[in-house]
């Protein structure tokens, strides 16, 4: 077993550098799909020499991030850590970080495993091993073609759960619908969350897709919500309530970047967007949970870089330019938020496409509040990607001018010529890697 163990990791290990060095992709899920291949149990057996804790990041946003903040901040406190980093989340993505990280001889030396998990992909993951944790972020209406409405996700976590009775649960407490899957599960849980108000604005007509009880059908009332379902919530009619916070956000501070207070630190950050809140207290509290005493957290935090597309940032011949992933109702509102409270002058690309992994059907982009950019000082707005003219046409009826370009390429090339505002990017899933790739070439060039 372990001769078929260690091809597999050479395979694996091989596969990726020739993707990458020759056909110029990150080749990590042939890496992983060849690995399982020659080894089919090599999921079960390097996971089972991580000596500490493995740790599986689900939820609908902000599973990137929050992974690999808490690697970062695991390593800080001088742990090795096997991360997928790259965010390829589904079975052979999960395999590939264990056998990427695998030494030659086929054997693993890490204390923790941060491991992202795509939720639909948790059922085929957790039949070669059990995590010790899961951090839970949120369940937000995603992928209609792939994931159905939320209750598919919550009937699949519900079994996953149930798989791995002895995983214990880093929750966020402020979302309905993840606190009543941890109440359910049988599962012991900690939560995170924020017990103050912190968003005003009263002015959002976003969708609130959790708002009625999971367990009685009520509506459910709230004495204040961040965002999405998010918030201080009570059912009148069973009694099912936002649960005690065990690593509660205090002094909530939302701007150009972010501060709190938890455990009497004050964490503070350059990333912005209020979501990022939720994002780093997530991986706070995962830290706390898993045995790590969060000394050097803020260090960590102050050396962390988003990476692949989650708010990173270009600069282009002395211009910003902000890329980011959008690719559900709530990420695109947070993405407007951010744009609201930027007071500098900014122009925008939204690419929109239909592939497999972005689904076909983009309904849901009628219930993305663009209404919100008619008080944004934007510039020119172009829409992009595959269903540009879906998009356009969703922007019409917001009130909101844009231009055609269906080539991202093409929309970018323009705003170097004629743009001399900061540059926000959105993309859905598919768009991202390429769009991405094509900023890194252009600033490298520059």
């Amino acid at each position: 077993m372990k001769l078929r163990r260690m091809l597999a990791v050479w395979a694996a290990k091989v596969t990726e550098k020739i993707c990458v060095h020759i056909f110029h992709r990150q080749g990590v899920t042939w890496a992983g799909k060849i690995a399982l291949w020659i080894c089919p149990s090599i999921l079960q057996e390097l996971a089972g020499q991580v000596r500490r804790a493995v740790f599986a990041v689900c939820g609908t946003n902000g599973k990137t991030t929050v992974n690999n903040l808490l690697c970062t901040a695991l390593e800080a406190e001088g742990y090795q850590v096997i991360c997928n980093h790259t965010g390829s989340n589904m079975l052979n993505g999960v395999a590939a970080a264990f056998a990427l990280g695998a030494r030659v001889n086929g054997e693993l030396c890490a204390d923790y495993a941060c491991i992202e998990i795509d939720e639909v992909s948790t059922r085929k993951v957790f039949r070669y091993f059990q995590p010790d944790y899961m951090v839970l972020t949120n369940l937000f209406r995603d992928q209609l073609d792939r994931y159905g409405e939320i209750d598919l996700t919550m009937k699949i976590l519900d079994r996953v759960m149930r798989m791995a009775p002895r995983m214990k649960l880093i929750v966020n407490g402020d979302d309905p619908l993840s606190a009543y899957l941890a109440m359910e599960s049988g599962n012991e849980f900690v939560t995170y969350g924020i017990s103050e108000r912190v968003n005003t604005d009263t002015q959002t007509k976003e969708i609130r897709e959790g708002r009625f009880c999971r367990n009685c059908g009520a509506k459910l009332l709230y004495r204040f919500y961040h965002y999405g379902q998010l918030g201080d919530y009570l059912c009148p009619g069973c009694g099912f309530r936002r649960p005690v916070i065990h690593y509660e956000a205090q002094k909530v501070k939302v701007g150009n970047g972010i501060a709190f207070t938890v455990e009497d630190k004050r964490i503070r950050s350059e990333q912005r967007g209020f979501y990022n809140v939720y994002n780093i207290l997530a991986a706070y509290a995962a830290v706390r949970t898993g045995g790590g005493n969060a000394g050097q957290f803020r260090q960590a935090l102050a050396r962390f870089q988003p990476k692949n597309g989650r708010m990173e940032e270009f600069r282009i011949r002395g211009r910003r330019i902000v890329l980011n992933l959008a690719k559900n109702p709530t990420g695109f509102n947070q993405n407007i938020e951010v744009m609201v409270k930027d007071p500098l002058p900014k122009e925008l690309i939204v690419v929109i496409n239909d592939n497999d992994q972005d689904g076909a059907d983009i309904s849901w982009l009628w219930d993305v509040d663009f209404e919100r950019l008619k008080g944004v000082d934007t510039g020119t707005v172009t829409a992009s990607g595959i269903r540009c003219r879906d998009l356009g046409l969703r922007l019409k009826y917001a009130g909101i001018r844009s231009e055609l370009e269906p080539d991202v390429e093409k929309a970018v090339r323009r705003y170097m010529e004629k743009g001399s505002r900061d540059l926000y990017v959105l993309v859905n899933y598919t768009a991202l890697s390429d769009t991405r790739k094509l900023l890194k070439r252009i600033c490298f060039a520059d």
